[in-house]
Parts: structure tokens; sequence; C-alpha cells
């Protein structure tokens, strides 16, 4: 695995590849990779010739008095995972290569930004718009993958990979979980053993909703409702938002009576944790 810091390495690695033309496929991460990273690396690896994965823990997304600063950083653990895997090329930019010091454009990511994280973390989205825009610019995959952990962030990327004509195929992946069913985040890492047990809430509660679909609510308040009070068991968790969502638009549906997602973000102890799941209704 080769490894690069500035751009102009990291085009000059990726030009021998299209000489050749190899299929590129790019991973972006924020390192601190766990397993729920290594499954889109192994996708990509399946999927394409050349497998690039960025490592670049974005400041732009980060919102005052979020947790940039704190955020996990293990390069070394990193670079081994990456390297058992078979990846290609690793590019790890610096804040100054990725923006410089005259930086004025961002991208502005439209009205799927507007609700959920983007209402809780104003700005977040233009800081994750802007920075996988940069990323796709200057590596220019074939195919990029993103987990469908951050739902409303993969929506955001196919949206703007359509909308800006990048001319690249965003691949979903599913949610990796642990055993207990908690979704893998590096920001697992902040809990400490009793608030990693009372994170349980969150794939609890999208278990209360996939069950009352089962017995035959359709009423998406009535099973929002019902997360909610799952999430209320357990005192060290907050509840943020939860909601059914249409999976393009993201906006609330009413009546589930075709597939939705549901979506829900609380706090756990100071730490703030999202999660969802596809929500099919039963064939009658």
């Amino acid at each position: 695995m080769e490894r690069v810091t500035s751009k102009e390495e990291c085009r000059q690695a990726l030009s021998q590849a299209r000489r050749e033309h190899k299929t590129i496929a790019l991973v972006p991460t924020m390192g601190a990779l766990h397993e729920g990273h290594l499954s889109l690396v192994r996708a990509a690896c399946k999927r394409a010739d050349y497998t690039v994965v960025s490592i670049f823990v974005n400041p732009t997304q980060f919102g005052e008095g979020e947790d940039f600063g704190a955020y996990p950083r293990d390069i070394v653990h990193d670079l081994e995972l990456l390297a058992a895997e078979g990846v290609d090329l690793l590019f790890t930019p610096t804040t100054d290569v990725m923006y410089g010091r005259d930086s004025q454009v961002t991208v502005d990511p439209g009205p799927l930004a507007m609700r959920w994280e983007g209402e809780v973390r104003p700005g977040h989205f233009n800081g994750v718009a802007t920075v996988v825009a940069k990323l796709m610019n200057i590596v220019r995959p074939d195919v990029a993958f993103f987990g469908e952990k951050d739902f409303q962030q993969l929506r955001i990327v196919e949206q703007m990979s359509r909308d800006l004509d990048l001319c690249v195929n965003i691949v979903p992946c599913p949610i990796i979980r642990e055993r207990d069913g908690v979704a893998m985040s590096s920001r697992n890492a902040y809990l400490s053993p009793e608030e990693r047990f009372q994170a349980l809430a969150l794939c609890e509660a999208l278990e209360v909703a996939a069950a009352a679909l089962a017995w035959g609510e359709r009423s998406a308040d009535a099973i929002v409702a019902l997360m909610a009070a799952e999430v209320a068991k357990r005192p060290l968790a907050e509840l943020d938002y939860a909601a059914l969502v249409d999976s393009v638009t993201l906006e609330p549906v009413q009546t589930v009576d075709m597939p939705v997602r549901a979506i829900l973000a609380a706090r756990v102890g100071t730490t703030r944790l999202i999660d969802n799941a596809a929500l099919v209704p039963p064939v009658k």
C-alpha cells in the first residue's frame, strides 16, 4: 500500500492506474477505523481494480463545541488494518493541503440537509458536501462507497453526485453492528462501560419500530412514540429526534404504506449517536 499526503502525489499515483484502464474506488473516512469502515473497504476492493482510502478528520463539518479536537485518531492502527485489506493507495492530507489558506468556495447541500442532523448541527453538511466534492475531484473515482449508518449523509452525497455531474457511482453499504446490535461508530470509543450498555437504546428503539409495523401499526406518529418511549427507558440516553421518513426525500411520512427509513439520534452521556433502519410493511 502506498501512502501519500498531497493532492499532487495522489493524482500522480492514480495516473498509472488510469493508463492501465483500471476501475478506481474511493472510500472516504475520518480514520479510527472499525469493522464498519473495513466492510466498505472490502466492498471496494471486490468491486474495483484499484482502491483508494482517504483519512481526513474534516474540521469544517464540526460545529462550535463539538468534538473535533477529541475525535479519535489512531493512524498507526489504521495503516495496519488497511494494508491487511489490500488497499492500493492511502491519502492522508492535512487541513492545509485540503483547504489552503485562502479557500472560500463551499458546497450548499440543499434541502436534504435542512432537517434532522442539519437542524441539530448547523453547517455540518456544508462541510461534508464540500470535503466529499473535493475528494471526488482529487481522486476522480469510478465508484465511491458510503455506509448507510449516516443515512442522511449518504442521501446528500448521492444527490450532490447527480446534481453536480461528478460522474461517480455512489454505492451504499449496510450498517455493521456489534453483537448486541449497537451500530459501529468511532464515537463509541467515548462511551464508558455503563454508557455503552445504555447505547442499546437506539437499536432497541428501531427493533420496537419494526415490531410495531409487523403487528399491523401503520401510523408513523404511533411508531415514533414507541421509539421515544423505548429510548426513555435508558436513564443516560436523551433523545434528540426520532422519525419515519421517505427514503429519498427524507421528509416525514404519516402512514407507513411503503418502505420507509426509521431514523433517530440521542445523546448517551455526553456522546451523540445516530442510527437508522429500513422499515418495510409486510405484504398483505
